[in-house]
């Protein structure tokens, strides 16, 4: 029913989206664009193909200005006077495919992005929780006769795929022994697939003037981690950053910033190089200062949609003053 509710909303949207979005930047955020079937996310993300992503950015220039990321420090410190409202364009999890595919987009349509990455995974090191769940997802469709010791591992009537995209970060353990039950060798993948940037090619894109910066160390979500654990991942993330010379004064939160508590934030506080953080929460505010909240792109619409959406839901919500996290 919700869902009816905002799509109706949205069909009476203007055309002239700037003049009505609510905040001062628009902060789309994508994880990979590619015309191939990924095994490790396509069971976890609706990422874009190369068209699909070409007519976001096309529609998104049309009513934005995109900015690079000293622009957008000087704008958000009131230094900087744009000639429409602004857009900063970010990705996250570093995945090869920014490289191969995002790049070339935008430096051909002269536009700037920032690439949230796991240190953990860089140089294809490690693979994700959820990839890893995507690729068994994908081996238990292949499967007509499932090995019984699968359904002993996870314990439930419920189906297959459902029980493995609930499998948390801290089990981990569970989705290796799946892998090895499915003949998954994660390793092996890793290397023949290399779907994570490499040292190499991070630094490649730094000299070409795109910004490489933090996602946490391994991809964690942040409400299922005590306090200490939350900071230790983030300024773990911050040590290397540094140490590599990419960009150190910003976080992207894994998966969500929901339940995350105003103790972290002020912990961060003691960082003081940090210039800002980012969540995902479409269209929000936030009691926290300069934590701005990103709208995901990669909901199976258009940016054109997905945006006309996020102001009927942002309308809706202002009628009983639900627009803004206040953390406590």
């Amino acid at each position: 029913m919700k869902e009816k509710i905002i799509n109706f909303l949205a069909s009476f949207e203007k055309e002239d989206i700037e003049n009505s979005f609510p905040l001062d930047c628009c902060l789309p955020v994508y994880h990979c664009v590619s015309d191939d079937n990924l095994a490790h996310i396509n069971k976890v993300i609706q990422y874009k193909n190369v068209k699909q992503f070409e007519e976001d950015i096309d529609y998104l220039s049309k009513h934005f200005q995109f900015i690079n990321w000293n622009e957008f420090k000087d704008f958000a410190n009131g230094n900087f006077k744009p000639k429409k409202k602004i857009a900063l364009l970010t990705f996250d999890d570093g995945f090869r495919e920014f490289y191969d595919i995002v790049v070339p987009i935008l430096e051909r349509k002269g536009i700037y992005a920032i690439n949230f990455i796991n240190p953990a995974f860089i140089d294809n090191q490690d693979l994700m929780y959820r990839c890893k769940a995507s690729l068994i997802i994908n081996e238990l469709e292949k499967n007509k006769n499932i090995d019984p010791n699968i359904y002993t591992i996870l314990s439930s009537n419920e189906d297959l795929q459902q029980q493995v995209l609930k499998i948390k970060y801290a089990q981990t353990d569970i989705l290796n022994q799946l892998g090895e039950i499915l003949e998954i060798n994660f390793n092996s993948y890793l290397r023949e697939q290399n779907p994570y940037l490499t040292t190499h090619q991070l630094n490649n894109l730094t000299q070409k003037g795109f910004g490489i910066s933090s996602h946490s160390w391994d991809h964690p979500l942040y409400n299922q981690l005590s306090l200490s654990e939350q900071l230790e991942t983030t300024n773990k993330t911050f040590e290397y950053l540094k140490e590599n010379n990419f960009l150190y004064e910003s976080f992207a939160f894994p998966f969500t910033d929901f339940g995350v508590n105003k103790d972290f934030f002020d912990g961060l506080q003691s960082n003081k190089e940090l210039f800002c953080t980012f969540g995902s929460a479409g269209i929000k505010f936030d009691s926290t200062e300069k934590h701005f909240h990103r709208i995901p792109m990669e909901m199976g619409e258009s940016a054109e949609k997905l945006l006309k959406k996020e102001l009927a839901y942002f309308k809706l919500k202002n009628l009983i003053n639900k627009n803004k996290i206040v953390r406590k």
